[in-house]
């Protein structure tokens, strides 16, 4: 499979990981969009949130979003999760991914 993010979780592209498990990896943004942009991505490839019926794995990027988010210090601070699915949700890579965003406050309220 050529997909970008299935290349960079096993290692063929070089990328700053922060955080890596069995399932999945944690790396810095290229483009972030904020001090801390980081990116959870599972090993496995999902085209998106809903081809994935792997509960464990799903709990498993969270897990790992609060370690990253920890490790990069906006834990108590606080920080965004996002995970974008299918084109009009916005997003542009198609492997199921989850932003974690922090390092400043963040503006767009959702709840």
């Amino acid at each position: 499979m050529d997909c970008i993010f299935c290349r960079i979780a096993s290692k063929k592209i070089p990328s700053s990981i922060v955080h890596e498990t069995d399932d999945l990896v944690v790396i810095k943004d290229i483009s972030p969009q904020a001090p801390v942009h980081l990116l959870v991505i599972p090993k496995k490839h999902y085209a998106t949130l809903l081809e994935c019926e792997d509960k464990i794995l799903l709990a498993g990027m969270f897990e790992a979003a609060k370690a990253a988010a920890k490790n990069a210090g906006v834990d108590e601070s606080g920080f965004r999760t996002i995970v974008n699915t299918n084109e009009e949700g916005g997003q542009t890579v198609p492997h199921l991914h989850m932003h974690i965003l922090g390092g400043r406050q963040l503006t767009g309220r959702m709840g």
